[in-house]
């Protein structure tokens, strides 16, 4: 028997912090697809080079991409009306965009907050608008990507790990919320992955690939592509995705 999948052709797709790491290889991955895509950073230099990424993937791919910033409601207010304006309407929400931090004591007042309110709270926000759009198109799917840091928690990384079990918590008990909407929720949650996040410089970041300590982006990107590609009937609910030699 064949195995049934879901073409991404023309689906209306936001992907939140789409303008480095994972978002960026996933919003490439999607324009390859051909789906349309709205995508958002802080940075103006990072989104242009992360829309010409993905236009060099797929010249005739829609992309469309705004700076925002989802810690505050007139971000995400900002990029939902881009979504409204240059989709129409939506089929996906991916919701990736978040700030590394570090533990309690080691942050200022102002940073710790900001990296909840984007890492969680942003998280929460987007997927309520999302989940409003998604009824009005019959269902969708929402990807919410975490990170083994949920499960793992090191020394130094407190308020980072809380809002991570936060999405896995948000995400597992969204899903029972939603199911009767035809929408699905995947949660991805990915070990150590090449990204501007990291610690590493680029030349470290690259040896440890090589070592097998560290993923690329696009490996979860793939993974991504995988669970919204499924039949209508599966949702893949949980992927941990990790390194094979993960040392978190």
């Amino acid at each position: 028997m064949a195995v049934e999948t879901t073409s991404l052709a023309g689906k209306r797709v936001l992907v939140t912090g789409g303008t480095t790491g994972i978002g960026r290889a996933t919003v490439a991955l999607l324009a390859e697809q051909g789906a349309r895509v709205v995508t958002f950073g802080r940075h103006q230099p990072e989104l242009e080079d992360a829309l010409a990424h993905a236009r060099a993937v797929n010249p005739q791919a829609d992309v469309f991409g705004l700076t925002a910033d989802v810690s505050t409601r007139e971000g995400v207010a900002r990029v939902f009306a881009a979504v409204d304006d240059s989709l129409g309407g939506l089929d996906i929400l991916i919701n990736n965009a978040g700030l590394a931090v570090g533990g309690a004591q080691d942050e200022t007042d102002e940073d710790w907050r900001l990296a909840a309110e984007t890492n969680f709270l942003g998280y929460i926000a987007c997927a309520r608008e999302a989940i409003a759009r998604l009824k009005d198109s019959g269902g969708g799917h929402l990807v919410f990507v975490g990170s083994i840091s949920a499960e793992f928690k090191g020394a130094g990384s407190s308020v980072y790990a809380a809002t991570k079990a936060g999405i896995e918590t948000y995400a597992k008990t969204l899903r029972k919320e939603v199911m009767d909407l035809k929408i699905k929720v995947t949660l991805v949650e990915p070990g150590s992955v090449g990204a501007d996040m990291q610690e590493k410089s680029p030349a470290e970041q690259r040896e440890a690939i090589a070592r097998n300590e560290m993923l690329y982006a696009e490996e979860l990107a793939d993974t991504i592509g995988f669970a919204l590609t499924r039949s209508v009937r599966t949702d893949v609910s949980v992927l941990r995705v990790e390194p094979l030699v993960e040392r978190a």
